[in-house]
């Protein structure tokens, strides 16, 4: 076999010049320096500056799984600070990017794991494909895996982190068909010959890095391989389970910040002689909302270790379906107690557009709930089991 070319050297993420280090910063106030208007690829930058992205892994190694709390803590700090779709560039990488890319035992993947970790490099988690999206068996994108090298040809459409990515982790079919077995993650620098990457067509979501990237043979030494051949679907569905518990986690959190300032702005607005929040209307529509984010907080405790620790995919098909039915109850009753104030730009409505996001990305609503009902037997023999406990 020939001897192994040299990896060309990875993309750096540029920081802004208001990032700076803050050696002993505690908690995540290292992202205080960051402007609200931060990319993704900015923000994750700080945070592997500051070494904040290791604590969302249990004893700090990604390798062995997520850490509920800290991933929380994490997510939460982010979204307070900075933009929706610069917060789903952080989400993807630490919830299901990082995940599978540290399944690679070569010094390839192990440096690029180490730049993502260390904040240098972005990761995109280039899985969907130009069919649709949940139909993962039908992906056109296909890696040609011969003795010593791999070739890699398809497109990849509406991925997080494209336009700044260094590496794309991309799912590809090695066999014809619709078996499970058939497909297999590939690490692709994102410089590599035959790479094109571009913008996705969408204000809403530009922070993110979103955008489509073709793969035109791309070649490869074997060691781009990531996790054993075949056993690509397997490992997505491993954590795109845990990308499921932090977006629940996440829509939490979102919808508390909205929760939040919209009872600022009602108790602030003059209506008759009081405020709008005196209206008895306004205030049992405000603690529906209420409820309805309680009810997904306590079922995000519920199963947070059955999905980090166990992979259960049936309960983190419950949080998704919970996560995206909470956040559109929440926004939308939140944009009408707005009023007129929400067509602002920046504004809720505008807010509430990107938040569709949660009842589609990583599995439509419709999706993951046909999965739920795919083990109704089960679910409803573990109520009964919980009921007698």
């Amino acid at each position: 076999m020939p001897d192994t070319p040299q990896e060309p050297p990875a993309r750096e993420v540029s920081a802004p010049s208001t990032v700076t280090a803050l050696p002993g910063a505690t908690g995540h106030a290292a992202l205080d320096a960051l402007p609200r208007t931060a990319s993704g690829a900015q923000v994750w930058a700080a945070l592997g500056r500051a070494g904040l992205i290791t604590p969302a892994y249990r004893d700090g190694d990604v390798r062995t799984g997520a850490d509920p709390d800290g991933l929380a803590q994490l997510l939460a700090a982010v979204d307070t600070r900075f933009s929706l779709a610069a917060t789903l560039s952080v989400s993807v990488q630490l919830a299901t990017a990082l995940p599978i890319l540290a399944t690679g035992r070569s010094q390839v993947a192990q440096d690029a794991l180490a730049s993502a970790l260390t904040g240098r490099a972005t990761v995109a988690l280039a899985a969907t494909d130009v069919t649709a999206g949940t139909d993962l068996t039908a992906l056109r994108t296909r890696v040609r895996i011969d003795d010593d090298a791999l070739e890699v040809t398809g497109e990849k459409n509406w991925i997080a982190n494209t336009t700044t990515a260094a590496f794309f982790l991309v799912l590809a079919r090695h066999r014809p068909g619709r078996h499970f077995t058939h497909f297999t993650w590939v690490l692709v620098p994102a410089d590599a010959p035959g790479v094109t990457a571009g913008p996705a067509d969408s204000v809403l979501f530009a922070d993110s890095g979103a955008g489509h990237v073709v793969l035109d043979g791309v070649r490869l030494d074997r060691d781009h391989l990531l996790g054993r051949v075949g056993f690509g679907l397997p490992l997505f569905a491993r954590h795109i389970a845990t990308e499921r518990l932090a977006g629940a986690q996440w829509a939490v959190a979102l919808c508390r910040r909205v929760l939040d300032d919209t009872l600022r702005h009602l108790s602030g607005r003059p209506h008759g002689e009081g405020t709008l929040w005196d209206l008895d209307g306004v205030r049992q529509s405000f603690a529906a909302c209420l409820v309805r984010v309680r009810e997904l907080q306590a079922l995000v405790v519920y199963h947070a270790d059955q999905v980090a620790v166990r992979h259960d995919t049936t309960a983190a098909a419950t949080l998704k379906a919970a996560a995206g039915a909470t956040v559109n109850h929440v926004l939308t009753e939140c944009g009408q107690l707005w009023g007129a104030a929400g067509f602002a730009t920046g504004g809720i409505q505008e807010l509430r557009a990107q938040a569709a996001l949660f009842g589609i990305g990583g599995g439509a609503n419709e999706v993951v709930l046909g999965a739920v009902a795919d083990v109704a037997d089960t679910v409803l023999a573990d109520m009964a089991w919980t009921a007698r406990s």
